[in-house]
């Protein structure tokens, strides 16, 4: 009898390690299983400086958050077709938040979650304008802690701003540590700045972190450079894996 009562036992604990083994993700921590698709937090400049003009598509001076706005709703139109499968056959799984400034910190616009078109649709028709200063590090640090959270196997970070950081602290100081987070969760997350109407060169030192730096004078120059960032970088089947900066401790 005791003979059985073990084996009863015995079988009962292969069966909760074989549960937990299951229910412990490819990053190490417990939650489901990871799930192929694309965690996108979009950092999008509200600060004062974007109400500088640039030439629109047309030669035209016109205010930088408005092409910008613009170039958003196009962003929201790429995911919308990505997600649908309209443009690979396959719907895909995106899930999405929008960060922005507000003051000295950064603000969810729209919360991280599944990628809805109509919220970022709705958020650039009542955008009223930039002011404030520009906590870039703050914005790249919200909008990883969604990312990297999400169990999604592609994790992406894309700024799109016009000036340097502000207030801190910086991305240069930030993004170490977020790839040592993801390092320590064996899994990765890549960062893209989208340099609008000032030298890239000031984002150099991210670059040599390994991340995507790209500049852009106008509103022809922004659309085609975020439009080469998210068919090259982020929407890719086989993505390339960002650069490593760091060893697994």
């Amino acid at each position: 009898m005791n003979v059985l009562l073990r084996g009863i036992q015995a079988v009962a604990v292969l069966a909760v390690l074989l549960a937990a083994l299951a229910l412990t993700r490819a990053d190490g921590q417990p939650g489901a299983a990871p799930t192929d698709g694309v965690a996108l937090a979009i950092v999008f400049d509200t600060s004062g400086s974007m109400k500088d003009p640039v030439p629109d598509g047309a030669g035209v001076m016109t205010a930088k958050y408005r092409i910008a706005s613009r170039a958003l709703e196009a962003i929201t139109r790429r995911l919308e077709a990505f997600a649908s499968g309209a443009t690979s056959g396959q719907p895909r799984k995106i899930r999405a938040s929008l960060i922005t400034f507000r003051g000295n910190s950064a603000f969810e616009s729209i919360p991280f979650g599944e990628f809805k078109a109509e919220a970022f649709r709705r958020w650039v028709k009542e955008y009223s304008g930039p002011a404030g200063n520009t906590p870039l590090g703050s914005a790249v640090r919200l909008g990883a802690k969604s990312v990297l959270g999400s169990g999604l196997t592609h994790k992406h970070i894309l700024v799109v701003t016009d000036g340097e950081n502000t207030v801190s602290p910086d991305p240069a100081t930030v993004i170490p540590k977020l790839r040592q987070e993801a390092l320590e969760k064996q899994t990765a997350v890549s960062f893209h700045f989208v340099a609008f109407d000032v030298d890239a060169r000031v984002f150099e030192p991210l670059k040599k972190m390994g991340a995507t730096v790209v500049g852009a004078a106008d509103e022809k120059q922004l659309n085609t450079q975020i439009g080469l960032i998210l068919e090259r970088k982020i929407l890719l089947e086989d993505e390339e894996p960002p650069a490593a900066t760091g060893k697994k401790p």
